[in-house]
């Protein structure tokens, strides 16, 4: 048992026993990266250089995972150098795939099943990535493929190629996805010409597209849910 208060403990030490005495929800966002940076510089603690690290992205963990290891590393704070980058992303990844692997459990019945996410996993995407989501009969998903990935006002997703791996997935329907940097929901005319070409083409192979969901930062727009499919 610890007998004296956090306060009492090295700054470097002070979140994790406040994580061990009180669990980890009672944390800040600073705190458990101050946790995974594990310890400071001289003059900063841990704490220190997460509460810098979390303002140069304006306190916004989407942007935080946005960046790569060299940007985080090039943000120019002393003590955060490749080594504390890489656990922070690997942590932030953790918690991505986390959130996916409960998703996959669940029966897809309505775009509010999956669009959440689809959200947590493309809407801090700095460029636009196409990925298709296959489903079996009991509409579990099968697999989550990225189609293609492009430049930040847009990308290229081949029919052909969607339907094939639904065919070797066995799948019997599919749920478009992709991601608008720009944070506008608004899908475009070559969204909704798309979302028709790979529909009419799935329909010949007896394949339902249940939706076409676009995602940012800012929320999600579902074809489905617009009477748009």
């Amino acid at each position: 048992m610890l007998k004296n208060g956090i306060k009492t403990w090295a700054a470097d030490d002070q979140p994790r026993e406040k994580l061990l005495l009180k669990g980890a929800e009672t944390l800040s966002t600073a705190e458990l990266i101050a946790i995974l940076i594990n310890n400071g510089t001289r003059t900063h603690s841990a704490l220190d250089l997460a509460k810098e690290l979390m303002g140069r992205v304006h306190n916004q963990l989407p942007d935080l995972a946005r960046l790569s290891v060299s940007e985080m590393v090039n943000l120019g704070i002393s003590g955060i150098g490749t080594q504390k980058a890489t656990s922070i992303l690997a942590a932030l990844e953790l918690g991505i795939r986390r959130n996916s692997t409960h998703t996959k459990r669940k029966d897809i019945q309505k775009s509010s099943d999956i669009a959440d996410w689809l959200k947590s996993e493309l809407g801090h995407k700095p460029m636009e990535r196409f990925v298709v989501v296959y489903l079996n009969r009991a509409n579990k998903i099968i697999r989550c493929d990225t189609i293609s990935e492009g430049g930040i006002t847009g990308t290229v997703a081949d029919p052909r190629i969607i339907l094939k791996k639904a065919l070797d997935y066995h799948a019997v329907s599919l749920i478009l996805c992709h991601n608008h940097p720009s944070g506008n929901l608004k899908p475009s005319k070559a969204d909704e010409l798309l979302t028709n070409k790979i529909k009419n083409a799935a329909a010949f192979l007896d394949i339902q597209v249940l939706d076409h969901i676009i995602v940012s930062e800012e929320g999600y727009y579902s074809f489905a849910d617009e009477g748009m499919m």
